[in-house]
């Protein structure tokens, strides 16, 4: 736990002190604690309460959200089949959206104590608790602030294009669903005990990403952008050769 002489003291709240590892933070981050009890990020009760999210938060929370923007582009006069067709390429961005953000904004290197402070909040807490369960999904609050950007591109790109303004509502919902798909997910993946062979494989696929090659395997929902983009970890490559 001591690098470069600062050592991170556990029973203390973590966040205002991982900062101080500099070059250090990369590599003690991606060394994880397996504990299902997480650590105390803050000493505010307020700011600590608001880091923890049950997963089924996120469902309860979000799917009426996306049976809302369903519902404005069938009464702008979207047909049923045109909804349906939008959603699932909402649900087909996401599976993109996720990759890149985790790819490259969650696995961004940091070395300042602001960047490793931030890293560690965003994303490094899951690399160091991978099973902290109140700290394994988005908090609602956060994700709420990104719906604004991410509903102005749907709307960009229905501006742009030659596709109705009625489109982006349920383009927008069928992100949404993808993303409420991705953080049940990886929920699962974490805490569930699959039975099924597709659900075992996503699992052995994270749980790889987590514990042996943490630069590689950044899907969560599907290992599809992992394969075209060249960041399958080598177990799926040789996999791949073989078949």
């Amino acid at each position: 736990m001591v690098a470069n002489e600062f050592t991170v003291d556990l029973r203390k709240a973590l966040v205002f002190q991982v900062g101080h590892l500099g070059k250090a933070y990369q590599e003690w981050v991606h060394q994880p604690i397996v504990s299902k009890e997480g650590p105390r990020f803050f000493e505010n009760n307020i700011l600590e309460f608001l880091t923890r999210t049950v997963w089924w938060a996120v469902p309860t929370i979000w799917l009426p959200v996306v049976c809302w923007f369903v519902v404005m582009s069938l009464r702008m006069g979207q047909s049923l089949l045109e909804v349906s067709l939008l959603i699932l390429a909402g649900i087909f961005t996401w599976t993109l959206i996720e990759y890149c953000l985790h790819r490259f904004l969650f696995h961004i290197k940091t070395e300042s104590y602001w960047a490793n402070t931030a890293h560690y909040l965003l994303h490094g807490c899951h690399h160091k608790h991978p099973m902290d369960g109140l700290r394994l999904v988005f908090p609602p609050a956060a994700a709420a602030v990104l719906c604004f950007p991410f509903f102005g591109l749907a709307k960009l790109l229905t501006t742009t294009t030659a596709v109705p303004a009625a489109a982006a509502p349920a383009f927008f919902g069928g992100g949404m669903l993808g993303y409420v798909m991705y953080d049940c997910i990886h929920y699962y993946l974490h805490h569930g005990n699959p039975s099924s062979n597709r659900a075992k494989y996503l699992k052995r696929y994270h749980m790889n990403h987590h514990f042996r090659v943490q630069t590689l395997g950044f899907g969560i929902t599907s290992s599809l952008w992992d394969v075209i983009f060249g960041t399958s970890p080598p177990a799926l490559k040789a996999s791949q050769k073989k078949n």
